[in-house]
């Protein structure tokens, strides 16, 4: 317990309950936005007369020469205690005994979180775009590669590969507008709301929040100092990013397994067996995919904790920090090395193009053309096409097999209908390069609308980071203004 309050309610208490409670290993990752709170917060103390010019300066200049660590004595409740503390120890109590005036720990540490976390989701948005520049980059090498496209994790439809990475592009893109639209809530200060009902001395809150780079007040005192939404939040963002994340991972595991063949994971983002000599394990994209779910159940163990909680500030919130920080790790760590792999996927063009062939997956074309060049009803066309394909699979053999002599016995035997194709109608339908080239709608595979979608794409990347820029700048204005702020006052010492 703090000896600044051991002369109050509570004389003493046991050391082993002080470690139990004690957040100061996980303030680690605040203490520079408690120390910069605590600058804006005396700035604005002078301002309002609340303190004289003279307590403001001592108090800045021993704020200025405060050592935040790495680590710190357990037996230290909190950053809080442990800034106050340490200036007070510098100015001694007359005059560091102010620091503390018109806040409470409860306001300053939803503050904190908030200036830490709007920083680490900067970065979170950096590395996707980091990602989406990666797999545009491959998209461009690729935007008429066969790729056999799946559904129930079975053959279904040709597509380009460059399609496949388009569609990675699009869900990340939606995660990062995500967080940004988050980042709109996060930015908020709730300085000024102390324990739950502000304070009797004429403070601005505004002032603070501008200091610190806030975009505006969230304003209801109980509100302010009760709610953990916004780590939910930005918890939340992480958890549909994680899902994302683990999509593509599990497509790339599937795609490189021996089974199907498809691609070629790069041999330095591997591993091989202590046992096996010709094992190549993807262990990378396995720990991603573990690492991902653990993600999800940082959420879950968050809301489940909150859930239930009485208005206010209740200690259990505590607990729930640790868990934002663990997830942001993860998704900061796990997307970068991510997007140093993509680069160097290899798609296995022949193999990728053979299955296409042989797994029967331009059928679909084939009822296509029936219906539009013979008059054919479509779900007529489908039986037949459906009839063809059982043929084929019980006799082995694959769409190159298909003739018009085929088509009329099925179409006989399955509609009473004599339909009579032209061979070259039948290979190009059947053509996976004709089938791809015939599906140029947009959001389509064609290689023509894969190019298209690349360029729009690669706008979309210039327009995140612009906003990143912008937003970095406005941080950063805020923090010299809080700079310049300090030097005017200690200079007229």
């Amino acid at each position: 317990m703090s000896d600044l309050l051991r002369k109050g309610r509570l004389a003493s208490r046991r050391d082993d309950v002080i470690k139990f409670t004690s957040s100061i290993k996980d303030d680690v990752r605040i203490a520079p936005a408690v120390l910069e709170i605590n600058k804006a917060h005396t700035i604005m103390l002078v301002e309002q007369d609340i303190i004289c010019r003279e307590d403001g300066v001592k108090l800045l200049k021993a704020l200025l020469n405060v050592v935040l660590k790495a680590r710190y004595d357990e037996r230290i409740e909190d950053i809080h205690m442990y800034i106050e503390e340490e200036v007070i120890k510098i100015i001694g109590t007359e005059k560091g005994g102010n620091l503390h005036v018109a806040k409470s720990r409860n306001d300053q540490v939803a503050t904190a979180i908030r200036m830490k976390l709007r920083q680490e989701l900067i970065e979170v948005e950096k590395t996707i775009v980091c990602l989406q520049k990666a797999l545009i980059d491959l998209a461009k090498d690729n935007t008429e590669t066969i790729l056999l496209g799946h559904t129930h994790i079975q053959p279904a439809q040709p597509v380009t590969f460059g399609h496949q990475l388009i569609s990675y592009i699009d869900s990340f893109q939606r995660d990062f507008n995500r967080i940004k639209d988050a980042y709109l809530r996060i930015n908020m200060s709730p300085m000024g709301a102390c324990a739950l009902a502000t304070t009797s001395f004429p403070i601005s809150r505004e002032k603070v929040a501008e200091l610190l780079g806030f975009e505006d007040v969230l304003e209801n005192s109980i509100d302010a100092i009760g709610t953990r939404d916004f780590l939910i939040e930005a918890m939340w963002c992480h958890t549909v990013l994680a899902i994302d994340v683990g999509r593509i991972v599990e497509d790339l595991l599937l795609w490189s397994s021996y089974h199907f063949n498809m691609l070629e994971l790069p041999n330095d983002f591997a591993s091989t067996s202590s046992i096996m000599p010709q094992k190549k394990n993807p262990d990378l994209l396995e720990v991603i995919r573990a690492r991902m779910k653990l993600v999800i159940g940082y959420f879950t163990t968050c809301i489940n904790t909150i859930i239930g909680l009485p208005s206010s500030y209740n200690l259990d919130f505590q607990e729930v920090t640790p868990l934002l920080w663990a997830s942001m790790d993860q998704i900061l760590e796990c997307v970068s090395m991510l997007s140093k792999l993509i680069p160097n996927v290899r798609i296995k063009r022949e193999a990728t193009l053979k299955k296409a062939v042989e797994s029967l997956s331009t059928s679909t074309e084939l009822a296509n053309v029936m219906v539009r060049k013979y008059g054919v009803p479509f779900r007529t066309a489908h039986n037949i096409v459906g009839g063809i394909a059982k043929h084929l699979v019980d006799k082995g053999f694959d769409h190159s097999m298909v003739t018009p002599k085929l088509i009329s016995s099925i179409s006989q035997e399955i509609c009473d209908l004599n339909l009579k194709m032209d061979v070259n109608d039948i290979k190009s339908a059947l053509d996976p390069k004709g089938f791809i080239n015939a599906h140029n709608v947009i959001g389509g595979p064609a290689p023509i609308e894969v190019k298209r979608a690349i360029i729009m794409r690669t706008k979309w990347i210039d327009v995140s980071k612009n906003w990143i820029e912008k937003t970095e700048r406005k941080l950063k204005n805020a923090n010299d203004k809080l700079d310049r702020a300090i030097d005017l006052l200690t200079s007229k010492d």
